[in-house]
C-alpha cells in the first residue's frame, strides 16, 4: 500500500537578462508517498527512467554523442513534444542505487530552459519513504506560463499514477508494472503469429514457451522488446535457460523474432555495433564514450538477443532516456566529482567484484569487495584506485585529476543476462537451426575459454566387417543421435563427426564431464537396444577425452568450427581412452566447479607422450561401471 504524504511547491525569482531583464522564476515541486516495502523492491522500477517515460507516453529522440578535448562526452538531445522541437545537452545521471538519482537537462530549443527530476527512497520501518522533486526554469514567457499554471499538474498527476501501479506490482496485484498500448496487429500479423505460437510448440524447442513469447513480444514495454535477452527471460520466467534459449531460437526460425548481435564496449557495455549475422560482424568497434577502440571476443562482448520481427512488432529508433540507472542496472553508484574535490555520501554494497572506473575514457580497476566498509574511490590523471575503507556506512570519492570527473562503480556480475557468442554458438539448437550462421571465409574469432569432448567407437572398422555395412553404418547413426540428444541436454552442440568420431563443445567443464559420463552410462542400454544387430564380442565400446582451453572460430566446410592447442590436446587425450572411461585433462579436473563431483570417483593419474606435444601430458582417467554391459 502506498500513501501520499505532501506535495509542495515553491519558486524563487532571478533575473534573466535574455528577457530585457524580466524576472523568471525557478520553478520546483515536491511528492513524498510511503510504501509498505522496502527501498530495494521499488529501486529497480523507479529509478527506470525509460521506462516511465514509455509509460508515460513520451515519445522517443535522437542522442548525438561528440567527445570533448578532455576526455569527456557531450551528449545532446532532439526531439518532438507535440508540435514543439526540443533540443537540449543531457548531463550524466548522478545516483547511489537503492538511494536516489538525479538527473538534469539544459535546454537550448524549447520553452524550458532547465529541468532537473531527483527521486529519493528511505528506509520507512518495513516500509519507505519516497520523494520526488522536479525544478524547471522556463526560457521565455511561454514557458514560464505553462510552469505557473499546468506543467506541475500534469507531470504530478501522471507520476503519481504511474507510482501506484508500481506499488501494486511490487505488491503481486498487477502482472505488468505499467499499461501500455502497443502497436495493433493486422489480419497478416495475427495470423503469422498463430502460425509461429503452433510451429515453435510443434518443434523439439518450444518447452510450453510459445504463447508465452507471443505474449511478450506484442504487449511488453517497447523498452523490453527492443533487446531480448533470453537469461533474462530465464531468470524472471524462473525457467531453464536452455529452454528459453531454444525457443527464442526457434521463434526466429518461424519469423516471430530477428537476430541480433552485438559488440559491446568492454568499459561501458554498451554496444557500439549491431549486426543480423555473424558474417556481418566487424572484427573489433569503437566506443565515443569510452574513447577506445576494442576487439571482438566471443566470450566477452560479443552477446546473442533478438528483437521482433519487423512485421509483427515495429520498434522505433531512439531512445526514451539514454541515461539512468535501470538502463544500466550493474552500475551501482554514478557520481559527478569536480576537479579537485571530494564528495562524501551514504552507500553500501554487497559482497562481490567491483570495478572502479570513470564515465570519462580513462584507466578502471578491480575489486573484490567484503561486503563491509568500502574503499575511498580516488581518481587520479593516470589511475583509479581504491583507497583507505570508508566508515561503515560511508562512501567516498576523490578527484586528484586536473578535469571533472563521472565516478563509476559497477558491478562485474552484469554477464549473467549476456547470452555470449561463445554460449550461444555452442549449443546444439543453434547448429541445427542456423547452421547458415557462420563467420567469413577467413575470419577467425578469438574464444577465452571451451570445453571440448571427443568420442570414438572401440574397434569400429571390425564392427563394419562382422556385422555388414549396412547395419554397422545404422548402429553407428543410432549412436550419433543417442550422443547428440546427451549433449544437447548439457548445453553442449556437436560441432562435427569424422567417419564415427564426434567433436562436441561446451561453455561450462562440469556440462562437459556430465556429458560424458552420462554417454558412458548409456552405453549399457544403447547395446541391449541393438543386441539382436551383433553380438556379445561386437558390443559398442566408446572412448572418449575431454579438455579446456582457448581456442579460435572459424569457417570451415562450411560450419563453425574450432582450431588450436586445445582442440588437438582434447583428441590425443581420446586416443588414450580404452573405452568405458573417460580421459580427462588437469584443466577439466582441476576447475573448481568440477572437484567437487570428481570426489572419491577412484581417478587414476597417468601420463603419456601426445603426438604434437613434446613433453609427456599428464591426465587423469574415470572409469565408469559397466559402461559397455549388455
Amino acid at each position: 500500500m502506498f500513501r501520499v504524504l505532501s506535495v509542495r511547491a515553491s519558486a524563487f525569482r532571478r533575473t534573466n537578462t535574455c528577457l530585457k531583464g524580466s524576472a523568471i522564476a525557478v520553478h520546483s515541486q515536491e511528492w513524498v508517498w510511503t510504501f509498505d516495502h522496502p527501498p530495494d523492491a521499488l529501486w529497480p522500477l523507479l529509478s527506470d527512467t525509460a521506462r516511465f517515460n514509455e509509460a508515460a507516453g513520451l515519445p522517443k529522440h535522437d542522442i548525438i554523442e561528440t567527445p570533448q578535448p578532455d576526455g569527456s562526452v557531450l551528449y545532446e538531445g532532439r526531439g518532438k513534444q507535440g508540435v514543439m522541437t526540443l533540443e537540449w545537452r543531457e548531463e550524466p545521471v548522478n545516483w547511489v542505487k537503492n538511494q536516489w538519482f538525479e538527473h538534469r537537462r539544459h535546454f537550448t530549443k524549447g520553452p524550458l530552459k532547465m529541468l532537473c527530476a531527483g527521486l529519493r527512497i528511505e528506509p520507512d520501518g518495513a516500509g519507505s519513504k519516497c520523494t520526488y522533486t522536479l525544478e524547471a526554469e522556463a526560457s521565455g514567457l511561454l514557458g514560464e506560463l505553462a510552469l505557473r499554471t499546468v506543467f506541475f499538474k500534469s507531470v504530478g498527476k501522471t507520476f503519481a499514477g504511474l507510482v501506484k501501479k508500481v506499488d501494486l506490482f511490487v505488491s503481486g496485484q498487477r502482472d505488468t508494472p505499467f499499461d501500455i498500448t502497443p502497436p495493433a496487429l493486422g489480419e497478416d500479423a495475427r495470423l503469422r503469429l498463430a502460425r509461429a505460437v503452433e510451429d515453435i510448440e510443434a518443434s523439439p524447442h518450444g518447452h510450453g514457451l510459445s504463447a508465452r513469447l507471443a505474449e511478450y513480444v506484442t504487449t511488453a514495454q517497447e523498452v523490453d522488446v527492443v533487446k531480448i535477452r533470453p537469461l533474462e527471460l530465464a531468470r524472471v520466467w524462473n525457467h531453464a535457460p536452455r529452454e528459453v534459449i531454444e525457443a527464442c531460437l526457434e521463434a526466429t526460425r518461424v519469423g516471430l523474432f530477428n537476430l541480433r548481435w552485438d559488440i559491446l564496449c568492454p568499459r561501458c557495455r554498451v554496444a557500439k555495433s549491431i549486426s543480423s549475422g555473424l558474417d556481418e560482424l566487424p572484427t573489433g568497434a569503437h566506443c565515443d564514450t569510452c574513447n577506445i577502440d576494442y576487439d571482438r571476443e566471443f566470450s566477452r562482448n560479443v552477446e546473442l538477443s533478438f528483437q521482433p520481427a519487423p512485421g509483427i512488432r515495429p520498434i522505433v529508433f531512439g531512445e526514451y532516456c539514454l541515461f539512468g540507472p535501470g538502463s544500466t542496472p550493474h552500475i551501482v553508484a554514478q557520481i559527478a566529482v569536480p576537479a579537485g574535490e571530494t564528495r562524501n555520501l551514504h552507500g553500501e554494497f554487497a559482497k562481490a567484484p567491483y570495478r572502479l572506473r570513470t564515465l570519462e575514457a580513462g584507466p578502471e580497476a578491480d575489486i573484490e569487495h567484503d561486503g563491509q566498509a568500502f574503499p575511498t574511490m580516488i581518481v587520479a590523471d593516470d589511475n583509479v584506485h581504491g583507497g583507505a575503507v570508508c566508515a561503515a556506512g560511508q562512501l567516498n570519492f576523490v578527484n586528484q585529476s586536473a578535469h571533472d570527473r563521472v565516478f563509476v562503480i559497477e558491478e562485474l556480475t552484469w554477464e549473467q543476462d549476456a547470452l555470449t557468442a561463445d554460449r550461444a554458438t555452442t549449443l546444439q539448437a543453434f547448429r541445427d537451426l542456423f547452421s547458415e550462421q557462420i563467420l567469413r571465409p577467413g575470419d577467425e574469432v578469438s574464444i577465452q575459454r571451451v570445453s571440448l569432448m571427443f568420442t570414438d567407437l572401440r574397434r569400429s572398422t571390425a564392427l563394419y566387417e562382422q556385422i555388414g555395412d549396412a547395419r554397422a553404418y545404422a548402429l553407428v547413426r543410432d549412436h550419433f543421435a543417442v550422443l547428440t540428444e546427451i549433449v544437447r541436454k548439457h548445453d553442449g552442440g556437436v560441432v562435427k563427426t569424422i567417419g564415427d568420431a564426434v567433436m562436441a563443445s561446451f561453455t561450462d567443464p562440469v556440462n562437459c564431464l556430465l556429458a560424458a559420463i552420462e554417454i558412458q552410462n548409456a552405453v549399457g542400454a544403447f547395446n541391449e537396444r541393438h543386441a539382436g544387430d551383433m553380438g556379445d564380442e561386437d558390443a559398442v565400446t566408446i572412448k572418449i577425452g575431454i579438455h579446456e582451453g582457448p581456442c579460435i572460430a572459424v569457417t570451415l566446410n562450411d560450419r563453425l568450427d574450432y582450431f588450436g592447442t586445445t582442440v588437438n590436446m582434447a583428441a590425443r587425450l581420446e586416443s588414450q581412452s580404452m573405452g568405458g572411461d573417460v580421459v580427462l585433462s588437469h584443466a577439466i579436473a582441476e576447475d573448481p566447479a568440477v572437484v567437487p563431483l570428481l570426489a572419491d570417483k577412484g581417478l587414476s593419474d597417468e601420463s603419456a607422450e601426445l603426438r604434437g606435444f613434446e613433453a609427456p601430458v599428464q591426465f587423469h582417467r574415470l572409469m565408469i561401471a559397466g559402461a559397455a554391459a549388455r
